[in-house]
């Protein structure tokens, strides 16, 4: 329970690079991943089902959210 707590809180906070919604719901989504695995992997539970809820929460707050609410800049695979 306490690495699906660390796990959304994560995500959540992490969920809001770019200023569209698409690039908003990728980097979320896969920053959420990552920050699924590594809540996964301190609790002991399954790596690939912590990904999943990771990157499943934090796409949708990527992609449910704005800039004006949140905004970490521009994607690094954006920048030149």
């Amino acid at each position: 329970m306490r690495g699906t707590i660390v796990a959304l809180t994560l995500a959540g906070l992490l969920a809001a690079c770019g200023t569209n919604q698409t690039d908003r719901a990728v980097t979320g989504g896969a920053l959420g991943a990552a920050a699924g695995a590594l809540a996964a992997g301190v609790a002991e539970r399954d790596l690939a089902s912590g990904v999943i809820v990771g990157g499943a929460i934090g796409a949708a707050a990527g992609a449910l959210t704005d800039a004006d609410d949140f905004d970490l800049g521009e994607p690094i695979y954006r920048r030149n």
